[in-house]
């Protein structure tokens, strides 16, 4: 039976229904071939024309992946696309990450940029447009942030207003930070028609009375394209309207769902290149006679690398396999096949906005000691971990920053549970009145993952006690307490990265023993009991400040129960975790 989303709350998924990396088809393996070889082959040999901006050979390559099917994948097959699963999708995000800027050029153009028309657009729009959007013929990008409207994209001030003759709506006002603006041929727009209704346009370059600014100069991303979009009277053809008037919201925050999902994936190959540079690094440096990689907390620091990477492309691919499956059972004759896709999206509306803000932490912590292993190299242009380092930082910023994620998270579980979609309310209060004779379970050591699937057991009743007692605080008004919204959504975060990981590992266990699962089991201990402490802090933190005096006390007597678990040396589990990375001189899980 397929999870609903945000359902990881409440039940316990089986192993066997979530989608890991194991689990690739051999078409999967090759589509992945394909793209580590277009990037080797192609994008690699121009890395530094393209960190200096040559556009012309950008569009040059973008035409070139287009020629080898990697800008079609989500395309429709009689619009020119291959039209393939989500996880290829997410397989070719992944391994173009090594192309830095190339990257960003290639994931606005198939991401935002293409996927409103693919999902939105009627028959004539999709006609026009996706053929040579899935070859590179045309660059798309995409347009909602203004210079005074980021995070809140419905206070947007561009206009559009119809015409006299009501054949063009007249667009004015100015995008800020658009990818792809000096060579894109084809924009989707985002205006307020009569300054009111938020509706979505695709806006051509060759309209009159569009042009683009100056080039943003950059901390990184630099090979990029970053321009503001200036529209100056642009009379936009009717039939251009994407969607319905004043349902502009809908395509966009459908389509910054996708985009915080192919963003993680895309932090997935990141985090796994800096773990091949670092570990290749430590291995050939020597200090004091003896490789780096001799030093027990050089050890350390090249273990967490790799059990950061792991979680994160355990919950990547749990997600993708999650919104495939809710894809497949639509029916791709129906007239509303567009619309359902958009429907299926937006379930797990809540686990994309979990995998952005865990993927681009876990990126920003890898590349940070990434540069760290590398020492003074690690600050020079000479290396790519530089590089790496002020790439990632974006990530936190783009396709909704992680503190506007973070009031998402928990409002999307809570707009969920008012819809009845979930039984979120009635799990809390059965939960709290059982929590007061709550005993500890007892722990079968001998089972695989036991204790550990138990702390998960026992994070989730934290998670619902604390998320329990502030609506009954704090009701219609929760959405005010942001500090509290930001401890519940650090709280759920945590959780569905336990339990991915965790299930990924029982899932490799029960397929391939014990024994060749051992790195897997490794990696998911040790971030599972170092998890559990950050757990235990952020509820003590909730709890204080939503409760008082008596009942304060009983919470924490409660939660000191829910904790009570043996510590876990994890000591000499990393040195394992390491010697594998050394031994290998990349990221591996087996």
């Amino acid at each position: 039976m397929m999870s609903r989303g945000g359902g990881f709350v409440l039940e316990s998924t089986p192993a066997e229904n979530v989608f890991t990396p194991e689990d690739f088809t051999e078409e999967h393996k090759m589509i992945a071939s394909l793209t580590q070889d277009f990037v080797e082959g192609e994008v690699l040999p121009h890395d530094e024309e393209i960190e200096g901006q040559n556009f012309p050979l950008l569009v040059e390559l973008m035409k070139k992946a287009g020629e080898l099917g990697l800008l079609g994948a989500e395309v429709p097959e009689p619009y020119g696309g291959s039209d393939l699963d989500k996880i290829s999708s997410t397989l070719i995000t992944e391994h173009l990450s090594r192309g830095s800027s190339f990257t960003l050029t290639h994931g606005a153009h198939v991401g935002i940029g293409s996927l409103p028309i693919v999902l939105f657009g009627t028959e004539k729009q999709k006609k026009q447009y996706l053929p040579d959007l899935a070859t590179g013929e045309k660059i798309a990008a995409y347009c909602l942030t203004e210079p005074s409207s980021g995070s809140d994209a419905l206070g947007a001030k561009t206009t559009a207003v119809l015409s006299d003759d009501g054949d063009y709506y007249i667009l004015n006002g100015t995008k800020q930070y658009i990818t792809n603006a000096a060579f894109a041929d084809v924009f989707v727009v985002y205006a307020k028609i009569d300054g009111q209704k938020f509706s979505a346009f695709i806006v051509e370059r060759e309209y009159p009375g569009v042009s683009t600014g100056p080039e943003e100069k950059k901390m990184g991303i630099k090979g990029s394209s970053t321009r503001p979009l200036i529209l100056e009277d642009v009379k936009v053809p009717v039939e251009n309207l994407l969607g319905e008037v004043g349902k502009g919201h809908i395509i966009a925050f459908n389509i910054l769902n996708i985009g915080r999902y192919k963003l993680a994936a895309g932090c997935v190959g990141a985090c796994k290149w800096t773990v091949e540079l670092a570990t290749t690094y430590a291995t050939e440096r020597k200090q004091f006679n003896k490789s780096l990689v001799e030093f027990p907390l050089m050890q350390k620091k090249l273990a967490d690398l790799a059990i950061r990477t792991y979680v994160t492309e355990s919950m990547v691919y749990r997600t993708g396999g999650l919104i495939d499956a809710a894809m497949q059972q639509l029916d791709k004759s129906a007239p509303d096949y567009s619309e359902k896709i958009g429907k299926a999206v937006e379930e797990y509306a809540l686990e994309c906005s979990i995998n952005k803000v865990y993927a681009s932490e876990s990126l920003d912590f890898v590349a940070d000691e990434g540069v760290q292993i590398h020492g003074g190299y690690g600050y020079t242009q000479d290396y790519k971990v530089e590089r790496i380092y002020r790439d990632s930082r974006i990530n936190r910023i783009f396709e909704g920053t992680n503190e506007i994620n973070r009031l998402l998270i928990p409002a999307t579980l809570f707009r969920k549970a008012m819809k009845g979609e979930l039984p979120l309310f009635a799990a809390a209060k059965s939960l709290q009145d059982d929590l007061i004779s709550y005993i500890p379970p007892i722990i079968d050591e001998e089972e695989i993952l036991a204790k550990e699937t138990a702390m998960l057991d026992s994070a989730k009743k934290i998670l619902l006690m604390a998320g329990g007692s502030a609506v009954m605080k704090y009701q219609q008004n929760l959405e005010e307490e942001q500090e509290i919204l930001e401890s519940l959504a650090n709280l759920m975060i945590e959780v569905f990265a336990m339990e991915s990981a965790i299930l990924r590992t029982k899932k490799a266990t029960q397929r391939d023993g014990v024994q060749k699962s051992s790195h897997k089991i490794n990696m998911t201990t040790a971030y599972v009991h170092a998890a559990f402490t950050n757990i235990e802090t952020t509820a003590k933190e909730v709890l204080t400040a939503i409760s008082e005096g008596d009942h304060l006390l009983m919470q924490l007597s409660i939660l000191k129960k829910l904790v009570r678990f043996k510590p876990m040396n994890l000591i000499p589990l990393k040195r394992e975790i390491a010697k594998k990375l050394i031994k290998n001189k990349k990221y591996v899980t087996s």
